[in-house]
């Protein structure tokens, strides 16, 4: 017996379900017909077929993923819900030139209040409105029929297999074509609405729901070969963590503008070569912590495994997180760490969080408190987009005119280069400062600083605008990153690399993988998961062994 009253009055759910697939097939899929034609060669191809039954075969695919989401009394609210994530989905890939994929999604799922803000803009409040408010409103007005559980069942059934059966159709008739499409252009499943929203919620809530893991272990046996405490001097070493800094950007890398005078005017050397491990922060933060490369890293070891800061800190080495960005993306979980925007430093810190010199606050008073080797990891804002305009104060706006706006499509672009060279420029600023800091103490300590960006940005090239691509389709843009050391004498003298030497190689291929291991270096650890390999100062003199012979021949050298 059928215990709901059945109605025939209003509008079958399945064509609703098709109205909507056809909504978001041909107003909100526009990056994604752009790619299709220069794909396709648009006119150029002289596959009509191929050409006419192509977006007959991406309406029936979003019209069959929809149908899968969309049941019951809730099919309605589902097709509402979708609408309105579409619209932002949709505005993101069309002005920034975006993709949307696990990695982006937990990119945006980890974004801060002030991101957030950044992000949010006229553009967006006009688009979501036109393309997903209002036929959100049009579909949850219409009344639908209601034939009953069996008879409804049925009819979404029959709709759902004659769908397919067109996809197969279409597919068979034009079978070459569709593959070299797909197979030459794998991006276009990242394109099209909703399904890459679909997918990228889907891995999102496979992560989430997994069961936890315990916390494995890294570095068990690590430990100080020499601690540099016993010739009564400590190691403070300070790594900072930039923030979508591109290496392209960077005059010590050969950009014609000067952005970086501050650093030229100091001897730290510039590696010229170096790949993130990924395109976004939530991603690249973690990673370059983990001993495991870029290949074999997965978001699930952020917090599920130890890394350097777990290993150093075993070790007896003093560590603590300084954030100026939106987290340490679990790499600080297990060390101290402070959040610099809570300190409300007035000229540093305004309504729209601090500039990065806030770092640098009280930072002296830490080091001279030094009572063991040290690693302070300073996490910057640097040069997070789209609001390039905030990073900097207004004295460091050197390159003119600037885009003065998060919303990139109302500005030209050479504005917003001037207003990111203008980022870089007062990144250079705060790393001279820190130098400086660094070097007035290099008579108690043996100091370093190393400083390498989480990954790099995109601005405008070849329509693409920010960060975040899959890797395997991300520009260089976005992949190649600064990274610059330095190193006082006394730290040489101990034991650390000659920067002679390191000038050598500022040419050499390095990557985030080479992170773990050349800080363990540095710092004198050895540990069974130490890669001397992997450690960027290792054939310049640093590492373990090489500290520890340093600090026997000093013991020999002081002896009566």
């Amino acid at each position: 017996m059928n215990v709901q009253a059945s109605s025939t009055r209003g509008m079958p759910a399945p064509l609703l379900v098709l109205l909507v697939a056809l909504w978001m097939t041909l107003v909100m899929n526009a990056p994604f017909w752009r790619k299709v034609w220069t794909a396709t060669g648009g006119l150029e191809n002289d596959n009509s077929f191929f050409l006419g039954t192509l977006p007959l075969l991406v309406l029936a695919f979003n019209f069959v993923v929809l149908c899968l989401l969309a049941w019951g009394r809730l099919g309605k609210l589902v097709l509402v819900v979708m609408l309105l994530l579409s619209a932002c989905v949709s505005y993101f890939m069309s002005n920034y030139g975006v993709m949307i994929d696990y990695s982006m999604l937990i990119n945006a799922m980890q974004t801060d209040r002030r991101e957030v803000f950044d992000l949010l803009g006229s553009g967006l409040a006009f688009w979501v409105l036109l393309v997903g408010v209002v036929p959100a409103i049009v579909v949850s007005r219409i009344p639908l029929a209601r034939p009953g559980y069996a008879r409804a069942g049925l009819f979404k059934a029959g709709s759902v297999l004659l769908a397919l059966a067109l996809i197969a159709l279409i597919l068979a008739l034009a079978y070459q074509s569709y593959a070299s499409l797909l197979r030459n252009h794998r991006e276009l499943r990242l394109m099209l609405v909703p399904s890459n929203l679909v997918g990228a919620l889907h891995s999102y809530a496979k992560r989430q729901l997994r069961t936890p893991l315990t916390l494995e272990p890294v570095g068990l046996d690590a430990a100080l070969q020499v601690n540099s405490a016993t010739a009564g001097r400590h190691k403070v070493v300070v790594l900072v963590v930039g923030e979508t800094a591109r290496a392209a950007s960077f005059s010590l890398n050969g950009y014609e503008r000067q952005t970086n005078p501050a650093l030229a005017a100091r001897e730290v050397v510039s590696f010229s070569e170096v790949s993130a491990c990924g395109t976004a922060t939530a991603i690249s933060v973690p990673c370059m912590f983990q001993d495991l490369g870029r290949r074999e890293y997965r978001s699930i070891h952020a917090k599920s495994r130890e890394n350097l800061l777990d290993v150093l800190q075993r070790a007896g080495v003093a560590v603590l997180w300084r954030d100026n960005n939106s987290g340490c993306k679990g790499a600080c979980d297990r060390v101290p760490s402070e959040e610099v925007d809570k300190l409300h430093i007035p000229g540093i810190c305004t309504t729209d969080g601090c500039f990065d010199e806030a770092l640098l606050h009280g930072l002296a008073e830490r080091i001279d408190s030094s009572s063991d080797d040290t690693l302070i990891v300073l996490h910057m804002l640097g040069s997070h987009g789209p609001a390039y305009y905030k990073r900097y104060p207004q004295a460091f706006r050197r390159f003119t005119p600037t885009c003065d706006s998060s919303q990139l499509d109302k500005c030209d672009n050479a504005a917003i280069v001037n207003a990111y060279d203008n980022s870089i420029l007062y990144t250079d600023h705060v790393l001279g400062q820190l130098l400086d800091l660094l070097k007035a103490r290099a008579q108690r300590f043996d100091t370093a600083m190393l400083y390498v960006s989480d990954h790099g940005e995109s601005l405008g090239e070849k329509g693409v605008y920010l960060h975040g691509l899959p890797y395997a389709m991300a520009p260089s843009e976005q992949i190649r990153v600064p990274m610059v050391a330095w190193l006082s004498e006394g730290f040489a003298r101990s034991g650390g690399a000659s920067m002679e030497c390191l000038r050598g190689r500022r040419d050499s291929a390095l990557s985030h993988d080479n992170l773990f291991h050349s800080m363990l270096g540095l710092m004198g650890v050895s540990t069974s998961v130490y890669r001397e390999e992997l450690d960027l100062f290792r054939p310049c003199g640093a590492g373990p062994g090489q500290v520890a012979a340093a600090a026997a021949n000093d013991a020999v050298r002081s002896a009566p």
